[in-house]
């Protein structure tokens, strides 16, 4: 019997598990055994290369194919990719921002290849470029025409694809650079706005279809662990969603207002020192946005518990997924109303949340927009995110098994077997030479008129201002490849190159262990002659730069002379680099899996220009097995995630620089 409070179970949310790996093939056997699993929905991960718009064979991608997801170079890619999966059965969210457009038009010229009607297709493309320069870098386009590609996609999809959410703002990054639940809100909402405005401006869509297009617009957002922030920050989502999309749009319809957010519950919060603690985090986490119905999530996707150890196994992802299902169909959550209406205490904390979050606005709103306040928007969270590391390193956050209670059993989980298995998925390394072969096998197995053809008229929508998407898929079917379709675009809107945000020092409140090194590097910097001079590094394609940035700002603080350009560098860009400013120490930073490869390169160009003697360190996610083989290749320190004190890191370049001149004296 239904009572006011409680009703028959409402459907839970889409299940999902982020995922895609090595190649399509393997991806799509992946996809079809969780499917038969239970999860309801696809998220495709995309490997660096696809995400930023290069074939395989491109030196910008090398070590990085099929590390982080799926390469997808043309539409043969994708046809294996979605073998024996129905399109217009399926609801597929693609975490692609730049190449959005393409994507989704190789997703497309597959659903007709397969006879779907273009209005049965359902999912998300994620194509939220603000938050790629301020978080997770994989922009290709300065912020004009990725805007602009945005617009054209909205304008597109609500006609031909209605069910389709072209454009989902991504806050989930923001916070893994450090952003404040207000920031979140703030950066996020900005970008919402910077978009619609976009589709106005664009003369695309009729002013009587623009609630259409409001209402497609959909978030996916981080949940963390701190529960009951997390959980009242989505309130304040909707509620100040809802707020915009009336006052700023007029947008009548309280259907169409409706927050609409996808998750991934945080993963770089997940710990590599006792990894099963994050069994918990993570179902914590899933909490926060799942018990508010009225701020419920439409789709959830969970990390698996050994991500900051490395790619996950099958099994990893299944039990992701089973604690989904617990949650949703084991437990009562679903019949129930809202559980927090009336509170107080989530009230007063929603409305400090929204206060702050639009005080954050005012000023974006200000400085012009979203796209005219990224360097005032990354400067914040790389500053927010130094005080994060820094209450981490100090104690002042407590993370278990990291900072405190550090004593440790042996954990059977991350044990390798009997068989010699290993606690996590691994990549082979000849594949990347497969994929190079077929790619190549490719281009010369289709028509080059048509290719020719379909780039040219690309090009012309591009720079007359006509709709890309149409262009796009002719340009698919006709065999065009990823690297060729954003080849083609950035000869016409060119490229862009993302601010740093380590220009300006962070204070760490003159702490005594940052005064201590300082001390030593002002003495070291005497021995040498100069100030110690710390290259700071990004080779590859690995747009997570959060961990360089903080490194850098660090070394700034302590007196070192840092040169750090960001990320996207070649090897030989890196060695130019450390030549120019006669760099005492070149540090690396990788957290996509391509370290061998990339620090690889790196040394044996160093050598080559003579500069053998310059040390280099290393840091990111590397499993022991590849520490071992690096420094048999040479690098003198590897960090990992483990060593979360940064001014003991600094401590140790120091000592490892002086010890290093002494040496050649």
């Amino acid at each position: 019997m239904t009572k006011p409070y409680q009703h028959a179970p409402d459907p839970p949310w889409i299940f999902r598990t982020y995922a895609g790996h090595s190649t399509a093939e393997k991806s799509n056997a992946l996809y079809r055994a969780n499917l038969a699993r239970g999860q309801t929905g696809l998220s495709v991960a995309f490997d660096l290369p696809t995400q930023t718009g290069y074939d395989p064979d491109h030196i910008l991608a090398r070590g990085e194919v099929g590390k982080v997801g799926v390469p997808i170079s043309h539409l043969g890619d994708m046809r294996q990719l979605f073998s024996e999966i129905p399109l217009d059965r399926m609801n597929t969210s693609m975490t692609i921002n730049a190449p959005a457009a393409w994507l989704l038009a190789m997703y497309v010229a597959l659903a007709d290849e397969q006879g779907a009607d273009r209005a049965l297709l359902q999912g998300t493309t994620q194509n939220d470029l603000i938050k790629e320069y301020l978080s997770r870098g994989t922009y290709i386009f300065p912020p004009g025409p990725s805007l602009r590609l945005i617009g054209d996609m909205i304008a597109w999809c609500y006609r031909e694809v209605p069910k389709w959410n072209p454009m989902n703002v991504c806050s989930y990054h923001l916070q893994e650079a450090g952003a404040t639940p207000e920031q979140e809100l703030a950066f996020a909402l900005a970008t919402a706005i910077s978009v619609l405005d976009t589709v106005k401006a664009g003369g695309q869509v009729p002013d009587e279809d623009f609630e259409i297009v409001a209402s497609r617009i959909s978030f996916f957002v981080n949940a963390g662990v701190r529960f009951v922030t997390e959980l009242c920050k989505m309130r304040s989502f909707t509620k100040l969603w809802d707020q915009i999309l009336l006052e700023r749009y007029g947008v009548q319809d309280p259907k169409a207002r409706r927050f609409r957010y996808g998750v991934q519950v945080n993963s770089l919060g997940l710990t590599e020192p006792q990894p099963e603690n994050n069994v918990y985090r993570i179902l914590i986490e899933a909490l926060a946005v799942t018990l508010s119905k009225d701020a419920r999530c439409r789709a959830l996707q969970l990390p698996a518990w050994n991500e900051a150890l490395g790619l996950p196994r099958p099994w990893d992802q299944q039990w992701s997924l089973r604690l989904q299902q617990v949650l949703a169909y084991e437990t009562d959550l679903l019949e129930y109303e809202d559980l927090f209406d009336g509170s107080h205490v989530v009230e007063a904390k929603v409305a400090e949340l929204s206060k702050g979050a639009l005080e954050q606005l005012a000023l974006i709103d200000a400085m012009g927009g979203a796209s005219s306040a990224i360097d005032y928007m990354k400067t914040e969270l790389v500053a927010s995110n130094a005080k994060r590391v820094r209450s981490v390193e100090t104690g002042e956050m407590t993370v278990v098994g990291v900072n405190r209670w550090t004593d440790s059993e042996a954990s059977p989980l991350t044990a390798t077997g009997a068989a010699g298995e290993s606690s996590i998925e691994t990549v082979d390394p000849r594949l990347e030479a497969d994929v190079i072969a077929r790619i190549k096998a490719w281009r010369a197995g289709r028509d080059a008129g048509a290719v020719e053809a379909a780039l040219a008229d690309l090009k012309a929508a591009a720079r007359d201002g006509r709709n890309v998407m149409e262009p796009s898929i002719v340009a698919a079917k006709a065999g065009v490849t990823t690297g060729e379709w954003a080849g083609a675009l950035r000869e016409v809107f060119g490229e862009y190159r993302g601010p740093t945000g380590v220009a300006v020092v962070v204070s760490t409140g003159e702490a005594e262990d940052v005064e201590a090194v300082k001390r030593e590097v002002e003495r070291v910097s005497r021995v040498l002659g100069r100030t110690l001079t710390y290259l700071v590094g990004k080779p590859g394609l690995d747009g997570h730069s959060n961990g360089a940035e903080q490194i850098a700002t660090r070394a700034r603080a302590c007196g070192m002379e840092v040169v750090y350009d960001g990320i996207r560098s070649t090897p030989d860009e890196i060695v130019r680099r450390a030549k120019e400013s006669r760099a005492h120490v070149v540090g690396l930073s990788i957290l996509s899996g391509s370290h061998l490869d990339l620090v690889q390169e790196v040394i044996r160009v160093m050598r080559a220009e003579g500069l053998e003697h310059i040390p280099v360190v290393a840091g990111g996610i590397i499993p022991p097995e590849d520490a071992l083989i690096l420094k048999q290749m040479g690098v003198a320190r590897i960090y990992t995630p483990k060593d979360f004190k940064i001014t003991e890191i600094m401590g140790d370049v120091v000592k490892l620089v002086e010890a290093t001149a002494l040496e050649r004296a």
